[in-house]
């Protein structure tokens, strides 16, 4: 059950620290202190199945030595509370073995801390726990000075930042992460804290091996108390209330697996007596819902607040889709699209369509379009249609660039459905009936966030129309809500690519959106846009290479890099800098402290915006170029053309802005893109990245992460999609019963009731009709409502409430699911009857 753990601390003098002794503890080794005169042996220690030291490039030969290196390290250090390495501590997934436990650590310990300059002493452990099972972990001793063929030099001040330290924990849940899909293991880490993913359990101190003996022996072991006083409460929390844990698991997907939930009651319970009790009082929940097997024949599960949260979002569509009050008159529409023709911009026949579906009179309106289709300018023909029949339209998106994007390319004012949300909390910009509601990138919008948005229009009357593609990158929080709706309510598809410019790309996108990656990446590999380098270090170097050629060459079209962790977006930010500073496009450099730590800015520097702030109009994911900078203030001309300029003391969120990950790119347009392919990729990062270009995209990658195209094509094929719980359609365990002792598929009955219901709802002669079908079902006499035996004489009512008859519809249906149970606990006790001897039946 992968855990996620990554701490840092100083093997300093000042608490009786030694690095010699330290060293040899972790290596399991004997080793001479030449400074305390004495011998260090730890060769009894167990559990070390893998030792080396790595060095940087320039370091000499000899420090490969353990006794050589540390020795050295303690001999440059004359003050008495010298720090002496930073000893860093991370937990490997034990889902992996031993051999492939040692190269993730050892693979990131040469990325992260070797390329930095630093010498590593790595160490993995293979400890067991008290039950047996095994608490595989890694320990590494970093040097704290730069160094070189002569030896150590002066200290590097820069190793010591807490936002190198949050990088550090950000990129090795990154990279477990992506080697756990590499190997095909579904379980994930999360660096994030407890508080921050909204878990309302104490978070728990690391202890190690040392601790845990003094604890056995009866020492003072204060940490350890605490440690497991921590883990003994959350498990306490957790057998008190399951929906903790429910919740917990729930918050970014919508269904788990045994293991889901045992990998977190393992982390949140002390030994294995209260495991087994905190899995019990989950298992044992009312609020737990099994939901049958996955295509991977895995036990599926979810929350009983999951489903209602889906039952909610499922209501608020079907009224959204039933309320017909916002349609927008012809000569509005047809003003709108001959203003648009007089711009020179005519609607292809699916942007006709799709103008056509979202100004009906439909409270909801879905609009699925593949990346580059154009959906963006439907949409700003639709504003002036809307504009002109007097309603107020409004743009929002998850990022802050995407609702950017939204706004350039339709018109409509935007902003994040977080900021959205905040402003109808407190009771401001409410909406209201003469409100349209346009959703970009509804894909990312999670299930939960979707539900509120669409329940608050609903109760204002507002019309919301959601637009996106679900084959792009998935919600980062739990569900698919917008596939999901498209599926139940319909969507209109708008297929037509516009955004590249060659017909072979275009067809390359419609692959992509398609799931057919291999044929886009062949395709581009014909065509001379597929690199490959001997290592990712190599792929980097061309990519830059390439990414600045095409600068200099086409200085007015637009480009961007593109990866997929946060980790290569730093490094690939550092190398495209260095060309412009070997190509004197820099002014002098200024340190500014940001949010993430110190950061080199001069003027001709691209940067980010990295957070919302209305106030400068700028958005998280922002781009622009440097115009001053001094190390409390900078001014910034944004890509639009906007000259912002504040003081750093008021704002710091920002970044160099060369490179980026593909989630802050969805929904970005430009001339040049170049893509940095890494195993973490699947077919939905890769479906973003490679359809953000007009002219042409170049995408590398190194033959040390796949050894070739084939293995790329592999993983960038990769299926990733989310689910929702409504994807499992199953009754529960009393509908089934009463449902298989009457011979009839209750399932397909329920699900073809519910189609009917959905397209037919505005008929009240056919939801009689249903009703009927339900009586039937129930074996009861038909009974039909007054209103309904009238309409068999005459024709209904014009105008009849057709909420009303939803509110019927839904009010038989609950009278179906309590019969269900009532019949089902009938028969229950005429059986127990039968085996003891009664009447029975």
């Amino acid at each position: 059950m992968a855990i996620y753990h990554f701490s840092a601390k100083v093997v300093s003098r000042a608490n009786g620290s030694s690095a010699v002794a330290s060293a040899a503890y972790r290596a399991a080794e004997r080793l001479t202190d030449d400074r305390l005169g004495r011998d260090h042996d730890f060769t009894n220690k167990a559990g070390v199945v893998h030792s080396e030291i790595m060095l940087p490039e320039g370091a000499p030969e000899r420090l490969g030595d353990r006794e050589t290196l540390w020795n050295a390290v303690e001999a440059g250090e004359v003050r008495k509370d010298a720090q002496l390495a930073r000893d860093v501590e991370f937990a490997i997934p034990r889902e992996m073995n031993e051999a492939e436990g040692a190269q993730l650590a050892r693979d990131f310990v040469a990325r992260e801390f070797v390329a930095r300059g630093m010498i590593a002493d790595l160490n993995v452990h293979w400890d067991k726990e008290a039950d047996g099972s095994p608490k595989p972990h890694a320990h590494v001793m970093l040097s704290m000075r730069e160094v070189g063929p002569e030896g150590f030099g002066q200290k590097e001040r820069d190793w010591n930042s807490k936002e190198l330290l949050g990088n550090w924990r950000e990129s090795w849940a990154d990279h477990v992460n992506t080697r756990m899909a590499e190997l095909g293991l579904d379980a994930r880490v999360d660096h994030r804290t407890l508080e921050a993913q909204g878990i309302p359990l104490e978070p728990q101190h690391k202890i190690g091996a040392v601790g845990s003996r003094r604890a056995i022996h009866g020492e003072d072991a204060e940490r350890a108390d605490d440690h497991m006083r921590i883990a003994r409460e959350n498990g306490d929390k957790i057998i008190a209330d399951p929906a903790i844990a429910l919740n917990a698991i729930t918050h970014s997907q919508a269904t788990f697996t045994k293991r889901d939930l045992a990998q977190f009651a393992f982390r949140h319970s002390d030994g294995k007596d209260q495991f087994d009790a905190v899995m019990a009082s989950v298992r044992g929940s009312p609020e737990l819902v099994a939901l049958g097997k996955d295509g991977k024949d895995q036990e599926r599960f979810t929350s009983a607040d999951m489903i209602a949260v889906e039952e909610r979002l499922g209501l608020s569509a079907s009224m959204l889709v039933t309320s017909e009050r916002h349609g927008v008159a012809d000569r509005n529409r047809h003003a709108a699209l001959d203003g648009a023709a007089g711009r020179g911009m005519i609607l292809s026949g699916e942007q006709r369509d799709a103008f056509d579906h979202v100004t009906s009179e439909r409270g909801l309106s879905s609009v699925v379009g593949y990346a580059g289709s154009g959906k963006s300018a439907m949409l700003g023909v639709a504003r002036d249609a809307w504009e002109r029949e007097g309603y107020n339209v409004r743009g929002a998106s998850l990022s802050g660039i995407a609702a950017e994007n939204l706004e350039a390319g339709s018109g409509i004012t935007s902003r994040t459905i977080a900021s959205l949300e905040y402003q109808w909390k407190h009771g401001r910009e409410q909406l209201s009936e003469r409100d349209v509601l346009v959703i970009d990138e509804a894909g990312l919008t999670g299930t939960r966030q979707m539900e509120r948005v669409l329940s608050s229009a609903r109760d204002a009357g507002a019309k919301v129309v959601l637009v996106g593609d679900p084959e792009q990158l998935q919600a980062i929080e739990a569900g698919a809500a917008f596939r999901s709706l498209a599926e139940a309510h319909g969507a209109v598809e708008i297929t037509e690519i516009r955004r590249q410019r060659d017909d072979w790309q275009r067809g390359a996108t419609r692959a992509l959106a398609t799931g057919r990656t291999g044929e886009a990446i062949h395709a581009y590999g014909e065509n001379s846009m597929v690199h490959s380098a001997e290592t990712r270090e190599d792929a980097r170097a061309e990519l830059v290479e390439g990414w600045n050629d095409a600068r200099t060459s086409y200085p007015d079209k637009s480009r961007i890099i593109l990866t997929h962790t946060n980790a290569e977006v730093r490094d690939l930010n550092i190398a495209a800098r260095d060309k412009l500073r070997d190509h004197g496009e820099l002014g002098a450099d200024i340190g500014v402290e940001t949010e993430r730590g110190t950061r080199n800015f001069a003027s001709g520097d691209r940067m980010m915006f990295l957070r919302n702030e209305r106030g400068m109009g700028v958005k998280n994911g922002t781009l622009g170029t440097v115009e001053q900078v001094s190390p409390g203030h900078m001014a910034v001309r944004t890509d639009d053309g906007r000259s912002v300029s504040f003081d750093l003391k008021d704002y710091d969120h920002i970044d160099h802005g060369y490179a980026a990950t593909f989630h802050k790119s969805q929904g970005v347009t430009v001339d040049q893109a170049h893509i940095l392919a890494t195993p973490g990729m699947d077919r939905h990062s890769a479906y973003v990245g490679l359809t953000r270009h007009r002219d042409e995209v170049q995408l590398h990658y190194g033959r040390d992460d796949f050894a070739d195209q084939s293995k790329l094509v592999r993983t960038l094929s990769r299926e990733r999609a989310k689910d929702m719980a409504s994807d499992y359609p199953l009754p529960d365990a009393a509908a089934r019963g009463f449902a298989e002792r009457r011979e009839f598929r209750f399932g397909e009955m329920t699900r073809d009731m519910v189609v009917e219901a959905r397209n037919l709802i505005a008929d009240p002669d056919r939801i009689e009709a249903l009703r009927g079908r339900l009586d039937k079902a129930l074996g009861r006499e038909p009974s039909i409502a007054p209103e309904a035996k009238r309409g068999a004489d005459k024709e209904p009512e014009k105008g009849r409430d057709t909420n009303d008859a939803a509110s019927r519809l839904h009010a038989r249906m609950a009278e179906l699911g309590k019969q269900v149970r009532k019949d089902d606990e009938r028969d229950r006790d005429r059986t127990k009857d039968r085996d003891r001897g009664g009447p029975g039946r």
